[in-house]
């Protein structure tokens, strides 16, 4: 499992690659996004570990960056910024994960154990699904041609289920893929961010599986 942590603390850098290497990952450090973008790209990595604030290109403009050259590494977030507009931010331009220092390390090898397990399957630049189409990388939905405008979230909920077209996914599968494994709100969460999707798109996008959860019907 090999991880690319870009980090600027220089201290903190080499004491998390240390442990990291102790918890089994094959650690590489690179201190700035300039570096940082240029290892993602040309190296092969399990999980990228990014601080924001870093010198020469911030870790906001690495994640688009990779988005946009179609490098879907899993990117988790770990920063001292703790606003909630930094995170919705991080999500929205291609974040799978997002972890506020301070941060206990047992937490945050946990995470990236999930992110290696999810892996980084290739995805296409546009997901098609008929009337619907949804671009990651510009962080769009158009409905028959028109743009629909979705929260960050609604906007993460519609992305998996259109990866999964005709699955059936649970409530629990779409907490851990969509928030996390260590959410602990109520899993109607699920239920009403479907509900918001289908006022702005229409129902006949999502099937109710009743006692199992919903599925994704593609308008072909």
């Amino acid at each position: 499992m090999r991880i690319l942590l870009v980090d600027d603390e220089v201290t903190l850098a080499t004491t998390l690659a240390t442990g990291l290497t102790g918890a089994g990952f094959t650690v590489e450090v690179a201190h700035d996004g300039v570096a940082g973008l240029h290892r993602a790209q040309e190296g092969t990595f399990d999980v990228l570990v990014l601080d924001i604030m870093l010198p020469r290109l911030n870790g906001y403009e690495v994640c688009r960056t990779l988005r946009q050259r179609q490098v879907w590494t899993p990117v988790l977030v770990l920063t001292a910024k703790d606003g909630e507009y930094d995170e919705t931010d991080a999500f929205d331009l291609g974040a799978d994960d997002y972890l506020r220092k301070p941060f206990s390390f047992e937490v945050l090898v946990a995470r990236l154990r999930a992110l290696v397990r999810r892996g980084a399957p290739e995805r296409p630049a546009v997901l098609d699904a008929g009337r619907l189409t949804l671009d990651p990388s510009q962080q769009r939905v158009h409905l028959e041609g028109v743009e629909v405008r979705l929260t960050a979230r609604e906007f993460q909920v519609l992305h998996h289920f259109m990866r999964h077209p005709g699955d059936v996914l649970t409530k629990t599968n779409v907490l851990q893929n969509v928030w996390d494994e260590f959410y602990d709100g109520d899993d109607n969460t699920v239920e009403v961010y479907v509900g918001y999707l289908r006022r702005k798109l229409g129902r006949e996008f999502f099937e109710t599986v009743r006692g199992a959860g919903y599925r994704f019907v593609p308008d072909r």
